[in-house]
């Protein structure tokens, strides 16, 4: 940074997905609006919306069963999943509406075609996808989902998956042929390179927010680190601070000390892929498909066999394995669960620690699996797997919620959780998973919490509507809106990109 005191309307700190759409809703609704944009890397996009770091590439809730849990009675709670699919066709609007204006270039770049499948083996298990299926499929959103439980069919959708498997055993899928795999880093990387050549909008990579402090009513002074002219005497002033550092929004969110806070504490969770390298493997495998998670397992460590299209390349992962570390980032250290550690939330994390004893252990167990324990948690899902066709590879690192609880002192929360300034002039994004496939819906919520007088006026709503033209409407009470939708985004999303399986 040349000005060591520089001033802006907005300070949005981490650049990865969160920052990019928070920071093109802003310069859509209100152009004039100044922009930094703060990143300890030396590039955009590079922690959890990475690709290789994202552990779920096109959340929709076609796929993912932990969306889906059984109540005690028997019946399929599809609650979750319709709320994330809703959100994911909100993201696409927005997405579409970007490449109508050329702020973004090809989608094809980011976006591509993929079925989205649900595999599960055993009686219990088959009788629960078909009870699934059956409440999913009342529903607008998954219409187009089926399902099977026909051995030659699944080896016609999956035929990697069925060689060398036992035919006694009873299996069954469901399938979504308009499922989508998205490079959420390559999308960043995009809507970053259109907002830095916007007047007002500055990007600074190598530096790191430091502290932030109260400077005067509705206004803070960040202080900030330039990592390689190691200048530690740099501020900015602003008016509005939007904490989007993924596992290490926590730490930055307790340096606010605003009250809404208090007690807010992060479990860190690591993850690792088994990463194919034999390409007749990886042609061979055309499905993101997904299992039931083990017992005790965080959401994010529910079982899938992914394709991916990364760097223009069809790519096979099977993962993510859990793992546990102390670190809040990738790039972080292994004191960053200690360093968050306050007064107001020891309780409630020692508390949340102490109820789920089972989860951290669970955890323990992944970190240290021997190659031959995770080949065997492959071969669930591709038993004729041989190790010498897969490599490891270290995914990112995510910060599950940990908040206080009047019963039960701190309670562990997998999600996402806005946490607020009560006079709208700093919001935090906390948590992981579904991330950055509901951003566009998480962006509006923050939009919503802080520029509230804005958000009501003619001048955004009718902006907002041409950016997402179902905003304000219900894809659940209003199914007539998901086909107008689907029909407008498969057009610009899809038409003119190239499909990842031919």
């Amino acid at each position: 940074m040349k000005n060591v005191n520089a001033k802006a309307d907005v300070v949005l700190i981490g650049a990865g997905i969160m920052s990019a759409t928070l920071g093109m809703f802003l310069k859509e609704l209100q152009p004039e609006l100044s922009i930094i944009i703060i990143e300890r890397l030396d590039t955009v996009g590079a922690e959890s919306s990475d690709a290789w770091n994202n552990a779920g590439t096109g959340h929709s809730a076609f796929c993912e069963l932990n969306y889906t849990p059984e109540k005690a009675d028997g019946s399929i709670d599809i609650s979750k999943a319709l709320k994330i699919a809703s959100s994911f066709e909100a993201s696409k609007e927005f997405w579409a509406y970007l490449i109508e204006q050329k702020k973004i270039q090809s989608p094809g770049l980011f976006i591509n075609s993929i079925p989205h499948m649900s595999f599960v083996w055993g009686a219990e298990n088959v009788f629960y996808l078909k009870k699934r299926f059956d409440a999913m499929t009342k529903h607008k959103l998954f219409e187009g989902m089926v399902y099977s439980n026909k051995w030659g069919q699944l080896e016609k959708w999956i035929p990697l998956m069925m060689e060398g498997r036992d035919p006694g055993i009873e299996v069954a899928a469901t399938r979504m042929e308009i499922g989508t795999d998205v490079n959420f880093g390559e999308l960043t990387r995009e809507m970053f390179k259109h907002l830095a050549s916007l007047d007002g909008v500055q990007l600074y990579l190598n530096h790191e927010v430091r502290d932030i402090n109260r400077e005067e009513e509705h206004k803070w002074n960040l202080t900030i680190h330039d990592m390689q002219a190691h200048d530690k005497h740099q501020h900015i002033h602003a008016n509005f601070v939007f904490i989007g550092a993924g596992g290490g929004s926590l730490p930055l969110l307790e340096k606010s000390d605003i009250p809404e806070a208090e007690g807010f504490g992060g479990f860190p969770v690591s993850g690792q892929w088994l990463r194919c390298k034999n390409p007749k493997i990886i042609e061979q495998h055309a499905a993101k498909v997904y299992g039931k998670a083990s017992v005790g397992s965080p959401p994010m460590s529910v079982p899938h066999l992914d394709t991916r299209i990364i760097d223009g390349k069809k790519a096979l992962l099977f993962g993510p394995y859990a793992g546990f570390s102390t670190k809040f980032l990738k790039s972080g250290s292994y004191w960053d669960l200690a360093g968050s550690l306050e007064f107001a939330n020891l309780f409630p994390m020692l508390s949340a620690g102490w109820h789920n004893l089972p989860l951290t252990k669970y955890l323990i167990k992944q970190a240290s699996q021997s190659p031959e324990e995770r080949l065997a948690a492959l071969q669930e899902y591709l038993p004729d797997a041989r190790m010498e066709d897969w490599e490891l590879a270290v995914a990112g690192q995510r910060v599950q919620v940990i908040k206080k609880d009047e019963k039960e002192g701190g309670v562990l929360e997998f999600g996402t959780e806005i946490v607020a300034a009560g006079d709208g002039t700093l919001a935090a994004l906390l948590g992981a998973s579904p991330g950055a496939s509901t951003s566009v819906s998480i962006m509006l919520d923050v939009l919503k919490k802080c520029f509230k007088d804005k958000m009501n006026s003619p001048e955004w709503q009718e902006k907002l509507k041409t950016m997402i033209p179902s905003y304000g409407q219900s894809f659940v009470e209003k199914p007539e809106l998901v086909e107008q939708s689907r029909k407008r985004t498969t057009k610009i999303l899809f038409d003119q990109s190239v499909n990842a399986m031919v």
